[in-house]
């Protein structure tokens, strides 16, 4: 039996739910599913620039966790850009962090 998963902490959740192409009815696109804890990774590196180290712990995860996480999310934003698909923020494993 597998060991159960740790929530990863993200500090709210994000109230986009969908970028797409512009011009583009979303009916006509197919999509691409990103959770709130991916989107947290890339706020915490790609925007806020912390380390890696720094932004696991922020999430409450390990750093290899992190690392992974990152990549998924990285891959599934280059492949809506790249292949003209709707992103569409939800799910996810997390929980908000209390303030």
């Amino acid at each position: 039996m597998p060991r159960p998963r740790r929530r990863r902490r993200i500090r709210k959740r994000t109230d986009i739910e969908l970028f797409k192409p512009a011009g583009i009815p979303r009916r006509e696109l197919e999509t691409v599913d990103i959770g709130h804890d991916e989107v947290e990774a890339i706020r915490l590196k790609d925007y806020e620039g912390k380390s890696q180290k720094e932004a696991a712990d922020e999430m409450d995860v390990s750093q290899p966790t992190f690392s992974r996480l990152l990549k998924e999310a990285r891959k599934k934003v280059a492949e809506a850009v790249s292949q003209g698909r709707a992103l569409v923020v939800e799910g996810g494993h997390y929980r908000i962090e209390d303030e």
